[in-house]
C-alpha cells in the first residue's frame, strides 16, 4: 500500500492527466478512505468536515464519483445503505460482513473458486467474486450467543 505522500503524488498526477487540479478536498477524501479501510461516504464526511471548509455532503459524493471514474477508490454494498468505498487496489477480495456487530472481515475471492464454477457450470453466469458481500455471523458473535 501506497505512503500518504505517494498516493498525494499519484492522484496529483491521474488528476492532471485528466486536466484536473488537485484540491484539498479531493486529497482528504483520498486520505480518508485509506485511513478508514472501508467507509461510507457519511464517515468520510464525518473525518473531514472540520478540516477544510465548504465539504458538504454532497462534495463528498461528487469527489467519490470522481476518483472512482479516475480508479483510485471502488465501491461495495455491504448492506441496504450507501456504498461502502475502499482504495481501487483493495478490491481483489470478497467481505464477510456480521449482522449482529457489523465488522467486515475481508477474504481472498479464491475461496469461491469451487462455487463460481458450479455456478458457471449450472447456469453460464460468471460470478465477480472480487466484487461480492456475504451476511452472516462472525466467530466472536457466535461465541458470545452460544
Amino acid at each position: 500500500m501506497p505512503t500518504e505522500a505517494e498516493a498525494e503524488t499519484e492522484l496529483a498526477a491521474v488528476l492532471r492527466s485528466k486536466g484536473l487540479r488537485m484540491t484539498a478536498q479531493r486529497q482528504l477524501v483520498l486520505e480518508a478512505v485509506r485511513a478508514l479501510g472501508h467507509a461510507t461516504p457519511e464517515r468520510i464526511h464525518e473525518r473531514i468536515r472540520d478540516q477544510v471548509e465548504g465539504v458538504n455532503i454532497t462534495t463528498v459524493y461528487r469527489t467519490l464519483d470522481l476518483l472512482e471514474e479516475l480508479q483510485l477508490v471502488s465501491h461495495t454494498h455491504l448492506s441496504h445503505g450507501a456504498p461502502t468505498y475502499h482504495l481501487s487496489g483493495d478490491r481483489g477480495h470478497a467481505h464477510l460482513v456480521c449482522h449482529r456487530c457489523g465488522r467486515i472481515t475481508e477474504v481472498d475471492p479464491t475461496m469461491f473458486a469451487g462455487v463460481r464454477r458450479e455456478v458457471a457450470d449450472a447456469t453460464g453466469f460468471v460470478m465477480d467474486v472480487g466484487h461480492v458481500a456475504l451476511f452472516g455471523t462472525c466467530a466472536d458473535c457466535l461465541e458470545k450467543h452460544a
